[in-house]
């Protein structure tokens, strides 16, 4: 998948749920650079919070969380009404062969793998989403 356009995200919110400061500015960064307004948390109990306040159009989950962990939360915000619709993207170091699977499986709307590839990044998070929007 090719680069997203510089802009493609059009000031669309997305929250990053990451506990380690250097990927959770990375992925901030590179979404800001595509035209994303990212929100970077650091915990699940975090993310509740920025939820409300930022009306996202979508989350990227870290599954290995301190707390609440990432499948638990994503969970937690599938089975409230007022978050239920939000697209949930699983950003994980889990990357053996059947872990996609499992997360979709899950329910999780899609999954990428770390480290992120910030060359494909964004246009592979708005493919997600135009999937989900129909």
């Amino acid at each position: 998948m090719q680069e997203a356009p510089s802009g493609a995200g059009r000031g669309r919110v997305v929250i990053v749920v990451e506990d380690n400061e250097r990927s959770r500015r990375l992925a901030r960064d590179v979404l800001e650079l595509s035209g994303f307004r990212a929100v970077g948390v650091e915990t699940a109990e975090d993310l509740f919070a920025a939820v409300v306040l930022h009306d996202p159009a979508m989350v990227l989950m870290d599954i290995q969380l301190p707390g609440l962990d990432g499948v638990a939360a994503f969970h937690r915000l599938r089975g409230d009404p007022a978050t239920a619709g939000i697209p949930v993207v699983a950003v994980t170091a889990y990357a053996m062969r059947g872990d996609e699977e499992r997360f979709l499986a899950e329910g999780f709307d899609g999954y990428l793998s770390k480290p992120i590839d910030v060359r494909t990044f964004a246009s592979d998070l708005l493919a997600i989403l135009q999937r989900r929007e129909g």
